[in-house]
């Protein structure tokens, strides 16, 4: 009898408990291959994104003596950034909060960083293609900054400038937007993929650079029109294509958030394509191939930071007001202030991400995405205001940051290169090769 009564009390004890590990088995993260190839995939777009998109956009943009210097720079960033990335620019953009400021250095040489889900992130892919997707923003970011110094910085300062940059300027950024515990993230300012984080970051950064290294020799003097058109539209179209990667990736899997991020960006990118192709025919008499690959860029940039948040007429309406606004920035306020951002990376990323910021802040809707938040058009203020003080943060701190890391970069190795050098060309003075040999 005694035996049997301890056996009733073991089997009582014993399903309750075999009833909760089933639950946790049904409950505990997953990996789903669907997302998971999803991701990777949306990986490889972003890097197409670089190299060679933005590398051919730049590169034919500039005169032909600096064309190869031009693609360089992109190549190189992949390459150098690849390596930081790891080593410990993921850690501090997402790696165990401190102070919302930055993340710890726990997850340096990717230690931790395994092949199991990562719920706080993404629960049903890896860790591992979690943080290979967030390193292909990190590298593309300084690589835009480029733009704006272009053909006529020293590749060694170019090489010490990109690895500060990204480790004081982007990497807490990201922290504070996308990191848990960032304090942009608690305080419940969005931006799907990266808005703030790339387009403000650097935008505002390339302003930095472009008002202390200086005008370029002959600027507003001589011409200096686009070598290569042709390379810079399949740069464009390639940036159009990873772009997909890019904003629909960043529903971290295969589902409908995804397919609306995807339909959302392509109706915003033609949307301010043809707004600013317009707006030139209307100013200057002509629509030309280069506004309209000009355009798409700016609609592409605008959208990202709303694209999980925003239905397709509200992508319309964004992305023709982005054309315009744009279109503005570069043919009356850089004139006006007499700036040489080379290759209006300003221009269009930094005031592109700003009015894509402010734009979320208006048209998104939970009917979208329910972690998001209602705009302003559904009835809340809230949200603007929050994306309003994202964008004056991250601006002000890239602003200031780059700064100190110019200086920094200029006092010990010198930053620019010199007179001489400038006019011969950085593809012989600073790589000893020629883009043409004709």
């Amino acid at each position: 009898m005694l035996r049997k009564i301890l056996l009733l009390v073991l089997m009582y004890l014993l399903v309750p408990l075999s009833a909760l590990a089933e639950e946790a088995a049904a409950v505990a993260p997953k990996i789903d291959t669907g997302d998971t190839a999803w991701v990777l995939t949306s990986t490889a777009l972003v890097l197409l994104m670089t190299a060679p998109g933005l590398a051919l956009f730049y590169s034919g943009m500039v005169r032909r003596k600096n064309v190869l210097a031009t693609i360089m720079q992109s190549f190189v960033i992949l390459c150098v950034i690849s390596i930081q990335w790891v080593l410990w620019g993921y850690s501090v953009s997402f790696g165990p909060d401190k102070f919302g400021l930055f993340g710890g250095l726990e997850w340096a040489g990717l230690n931790g960083v395994g092949l199991e889900p990562y719920p706080d992130y993404a629960a049903t892919i890896p860790h591992q293609a979690f943080m290979i997707f967030q390193m292909m923003f990190a590298v593309i970011t300084p690589a835009l900054i480029a733009g704006a110094f272009a053909e006529r910085m020293k590749f060694s300062a170019f090489l010490v400038f990109t690895i500060l940059w990204s480790t004081f300027v982007y990497d807490p950024i990201a922290h504070w937007v996308w990191g848990i515990g960032g304090w942009l993230r608690v305080m419940g300012a969005l931006d799907f993929a990266g808005g703030t984080v790339v387009h403000i970051s650097s935008g505002v950064s390339a302003l930095a650079t472009a008002l202390y290294i200086g005008k370029r020799k002959g600027y507003m003097t001589e011409i200096m029109a686009p070598h290569n058109l042709p390379l810079t539209v399949i740069g464009a179209g390639l940036l159009w294509f990873g772009w997909f990667g890019f904003n629909a990736g960043s529903a971290l899997g295969a589902n409908g958030l995804a397919t609306s991020a995807f339909v959302v960006t392509n109706t915003a990118a033609a949307a301010a394509a043809l707004s600013w192709l317009f707006a030139e025919w209307i100013h200057r008499g002509k629509p030309t191939l280069l506004g309209l690959a000009s355009g798409l860029v700016a609609g592409l940039v605008s959208i990202t930071p709303a694209s999980g948040f925003v239905g397709p007429v509200a992508a319309i309406i964004l992305g023709l007001l982005a054309g315009v606004i744009c279109y503005i920035s570069v043919s009356y306020i850089k004139p006006f202030f007499k700036y040489d951002d080379s290759l209006d990376a300003f221009g269009i990323h930094g005031v592109g991400g700003i009015w894509g910021a402010l734009a979320t802040g208006i048209f998104a809707t939970v009917a979208v995405n329910a972690a998001g938040a209602d705009g302003l058009i559904y009835g809340s203020a809230a949200l603007l205001w929050k994306q309003f003080i994202a964008i004056a943060a991250s601006g002000a701190y890239s602003f200031i940051v780059t700064l100190i890391i110019l200086k920094v970069v200029d006092m010990a190795i010198g930053l620019r290169v010199c007179q001489e050098d400038e006019v011969q060309g950085l593809d012989l003075t600073q790589h000893s090769e020629s883009g043409y040999n004709l």
